[in-house]
């Protein structure tokens, strides 16, 4: 069904096209849809910073924000269904709501929900990804650091060489465990923002992934890293969970929920 609709929002596009109307009408038209999309989450993050404001008492706090894009993928498309059970996984009863660092996700000065992107319905006017991509980051400052590769290829050393990426596989990773576990970085920039791939863990920790890889970091080695990181961090993403794929008892999704709990302690300041 995603993908019949998707395909419809491309299908209306190309014919608006083919009718001759001009582009700069079309791209109107789409942002538009775009800036009533995204609508309730800037005035859901509005009214989050006012109440953090009010309470005082904190320096940065934490927006979690859905992001449910899978069409795209080079393999399955499962992980579009993936935030609503990290939701479901954070606040469940099997586990608290408090980090390792001692921070209660239930203040509004650490952590708050402002729901997810409507990647579909912006789709459906027929944004394509890159467009809807720059929507989301387009003022986010990246600085990248990729851990926990296995079996890279040829072309992806390749691609992190062009863009800067700096790459730890896990054949040496007991020889850069000591300094991967002191890492500092962000020296010079306005802010960190930390990608963590839940494939970069091991099936043993988390088996719901589309792209399963035996020979991972443990779910400690991952939160040893994070834990110890000296940096600004302003934002971070989980990604590649994939619930169709998590058939152990929703164990990859409390996988993920528990980063999720980490790096918001890490935001919030």
């Amino acid at each position: 069904m995603s993908a019949m609709i998707g395909k419809r929002g491309v299908h209306y596009l190309q014919k608006l096209k083919s009718a001759n109307i001009p582009i700069a009408v079309i791209e109107k038209g789409q942002n538009r849809v775009i800036d009533a999309s995204l609508t309730l989450i800037r005035e859901r993050a509005k009214l989050k910073g006012e109440l953090v404001r009010a309470l005082g008492g904190a320096v940065a706090s934490t927006s979690l924000l859905g992001v449910p894009l899978g069409h795209n993928s080079s393999f399955l498309q499962g992980p579009a269904f993936a935030p609503p059970r990290i939701r479901e996984a954070i606040w469940c009863g099997s586990t608290n709501s408090t980090t390792e660092e001692g921070k209660e996700l239930n203040d509004p000065r650490v952590l708050t929900d402002v729901g997810d992107v409507p990647v579909q319905e912006i789709r459906d006017c027929g944004v394509d990804d890159d467009r809807l991509m720059n929507v989301i980051t387009e003022s986010v400052k990246l600085v990248m650091e990729e851990v926990g590769i296995r079996s890279i290829t040829k072309e992806g050393r390749e691609q992190g060489k062009r863009f800067g990426v700096e790459q730890y596989e896990m054949r040496t990773f007991s020889r850069d465990r000591q300094f991967l576990e002191n890492l500092k970085l962000g020296e010079g920039v306005k802010g960190v923002y930390i990608s963590v791939d839940v494939d970069c863990l091991d099936p043993a920790f988390a088996p719901g992934v589309s792209h399963i890889e035996p020979g991972g970091l443990s779910f400690r080695d991952v939160l040893n890293i994070l834990h110890n990181l000296q940096a600004d961090v302003v934002a971070a993403d989980v990604v590649e969970f994939n619930p169709q794929r998590d058939t152990v008892d929703g164990m990859t999704a409390m996988v993920a929920a528990k980063l999720v709990r980490e790096l918001t302690a890490k935001i919030s300041k």
